[in-house]
């Protein structure tokens, strides 16, 4: 199990928190740091079933004056995410089989039926 994490957020620092509070199993991911690989994102992508411009967080500047309004493709997207990690809804938690956003925590309930 792995977390993708952004330790200056309030939402993932809940996650974790939460998720740490059901396992220890897990690996921590500050992809602000380490980066988000197009592998990373279309795991995320096809273990979610969501697609890539659901994942997007539209309160950040770069959405805002760059992106908002306009049209691309889910690979152009993914692209976008990857050269933009802070684009990324957080957190993620992702196991063998799914991937949540867990925003709120509680939605990491689902991981532990």
């Amino acid at each position: 199990m792995k977390i993708y994490y952004n330790p200056r957020c309030k939402k993932s620092r809940a996650g974790l928190d939460y998720l740490s509070s059901r396992t220890n199993d897990f690996e921590i991911i500050d992809y602000l740091k380490t980066g988000l690989s197009k592998e990373d994102l279309e795991e995320i992508l096809l273990k979610s079933n969501a697609k890539p411009v659901e994942i997007v967080r539209k309160q950040e500047e770069i959405f805002k004056k760059e992106l908002k309004g306009r049209s691309f493709t889910n690979d152009e997207w993914i692209e976008i995410i990857v050269e933009n990690p802070k684009l990324l809804q957080r957190p993620w938690v992702v196991t063998k089989h799914k991937a949540v956003l867990g925003d709120p925590a509680e939605n990491l309930d689902v991981l532990f039926k």
